[in-house]
């Protein structure tokens, strides 16, 4: 993708604070990383090259990647990864998929395969400790696949202890509020790519817009036969947002798709953890 259309890399700093965060767990830095669609349109060599080297500079103690590696064929994870393999980290890499990765016949086990093949640790409907038993880290399955069920994983959890959740979509945040989650990271939106300032995404405007059209001339356009329902929630898009007790964060992507970004520029996403 033309950085005229993808717009320069950002860098986005936060600090997130857990309360009862162990004190051997204060300070530590997560690097998070979404939405590649790496096909060689989508994505520049460039670009995937500096999130990488951004990514290593900060010497996480974490890199959590979530999900839509590819986008139309699986073919091209097998490149993806040879430049995933530069990615270090104290306590590993861990990644879960997205709805991209899993829906064709075999992909979702193709891309698994070679993620891990590379020493990335793949979350699907698992817990993990990376980071040590006081600080859970949970993967869930894509929310378009079957497979998706949240309260299997999250129900063997200690609900007084903290923990973070990796899951794609961003709209799994509302059926996430029934159990503790001090942390959930997630992709999808790519920021809704094309934003009004002050008002947000202009998708939502878009789609309205649409709708007013007759079906039967939506019918006969392909562009318009399209379906941009990609979440139900676009004001949670990006950044971070408070839920009730919960906190969600929503990285804007690396990856994107025509007609490309505005005031939305594709990030890396570092988080500091404190104590609360």
């Amino acid at each position: 993708m033309h950085w005229l259309l993808s717009g320069p890399l950002s860098i986005e700093k936060l600090t997130v604070k857990i309360a009862g965060l162990p004190a051997s767990l204060q300070g530590k830095k997560l690097v998070q990383m979404s939405d590649f669609h790496y096909d060689g349109l989508r994505l520049s060599e460039e670009m995937l090259e500096k999130a990488i080297a951004v990514s290593n500079q900060v010497k996480p103690d974490l890199v959590l990647l979530t999900g839509d590696y590819v986008t139309t064929s699986t073919a091209p994870i097998h490149q993806l990864v040879l430049r995933l393999k530069h990615l270090h980290s104290r306590a590993g890499i861990y990644a879960i998929l997205g709805n991209h990765d899993i829906r064709y016949k075999d992909s979702k086990a193709e891309v698994t395969a070679a993620l891990t093949g590379i020493g990335v640790q793949v979350l699907w409907n698992d817990i993990a400790y990376p980071l040590g038993k006081e600080l859970p880290l949970v993967g869930l399955a894509d929310n378009y696949s079957q497979e998706f069920n949240p309260a299997s994983v999250m129900n063997q959890l200690n609900q007084t202890k903290p923990c973070i959740v990796l899951s794609h979509n961003p709209d799994t945040a509302e059926i996430l509020q029934s159990w503790r989650v001090d942390l959930q990271l997630s992709g999808h939106t790519h920021g809704g790519q094309i934003i009004i300032p002050g008002i947000g995404p202009a998708v939502v405007y878009y789609r309205k817009l649409v709708r007013k059209i007759p079906v039967k001339i939506r019918r006969r356009v392909p562009f318009l036969r399209r379906n941009y329902s990609v979440v139900r929630h676009w004001e949670w898009a990006q950044g971070l947002h408070q839920l009730g007790k919960n906190q969600l964060y929503v990285n804007r992507g690396l990856g994107t798709y025509l007609p490309g970004r505005l005031f939305c520029r594709p990030e890396v996403t570092v988080i500091t953890l404190q104590t609360e």
